[in-house]
């Protein structure tokens, strides 16, 4: 059965095609007016509420890197896709307690945003290591970019990633990737990832290798490229709107 065949039987993978299609277009042409043709940024589709079936016709699609943000059903769906050489990415507000569980499955956290998460992730880590033999964990730095502190959507003040990074650097099984951040709501996104690009230009200067932007979604991804993202996390755009939650 060739590829067409499939598409005509199976229409949700068709739309699926035709919007990942339309988001990588947008990623091509960001990436070539921002001069970074050789360097585009990795995509992340978000496939957070909607099934595991829906994963598994994107992997079938080209697609290897998906974010979620809920333990449980992260967990779920990486163990019914075992079959697929997929890399997880955790990308929501991570409680400590969650930490034995996400080491599992996850190939990095977007939202190590406190000590205490540092400390829980390297301790359940150690124990994973030991059980399964996994390599480190990546861990960006989750930084609250809103300037009203009682509107922001998580994150570390900007003030506190010297620390942070320097915990993640010392830490077992634990590699610091760079730093992860969302766009302020109403604000400029030009103006909150330039800031953003500020921040990790001073993380590099201490830590070279942390040379990873997590930034941008559906509606701010051009300018996520714009000012280096290197991780872009994308769903509503090509998954559409999320089912409705029972």
């Amino acid at each position: 059965m060739t590829e067409t065949d499939q598409a005509r039987e199976d229409p949700r993978t068709d739309q699926l095609r035709q919007r990942l299609e339309a988001v990588r277009r947008r990623i091509s042409l960001a990436a070539a007016a921002a001069h970074r043709t050789e360097d585009p940024p990795r995509l992340i589709v978000v496939s957070k509420f909607h099934p595991a079936e829906d994963v598994r016709r994107l992997a079938g699609l080209g697609v290897t890197d998906f974010g979620e943000n809920r333990d449980q059903e992260a967990s779920e769906k990486a163990s019914l896709l075992l079959d697929l050489d997929l890399r997880w990415h955790f990308v929501g507000q991570l409680q400590s307690k969650k930490a034995k569980t996400v080491v599992r499955y996850a190939h990095a956290v977007h939202s190590v945003d406190r000590a205490q998460l540092v400390t829980a992730l390297e301790r359940a880590m150690a124990a994973e290591q030991e059980r399964s033999g996994r390599g480190s964990l990546d861990c960006f730095i989750q930084v609250s970019l809103d300037e009203d502190a009682g509107a922001h959507r998580g994150g570390a003040a900007p003030a506190d990633v010297p620390l942070l990074a320097e915990q993640l650097e010392n830490a077992g099984g634990l590699r610091l990737a760079g730093i992860m951040a969302v766009a302020p709501l109403g604000a400029d996104p030009d103006r909150a990832f330039q800031k953003l690009s500020g921040i990790s230009a001073q993380l590099r200067g201490d830590y070279p290798a942390a040379t990873g932007i997590s930034a941008g979604m559906s509606q701010d991804l051009e300018a996520a490229i714009r000012f280096g993202a290197t991780h872009l996390r994308i769903g509503s755009d090509i998954l559409g709107s999320r089912p409705a939650v029972r």
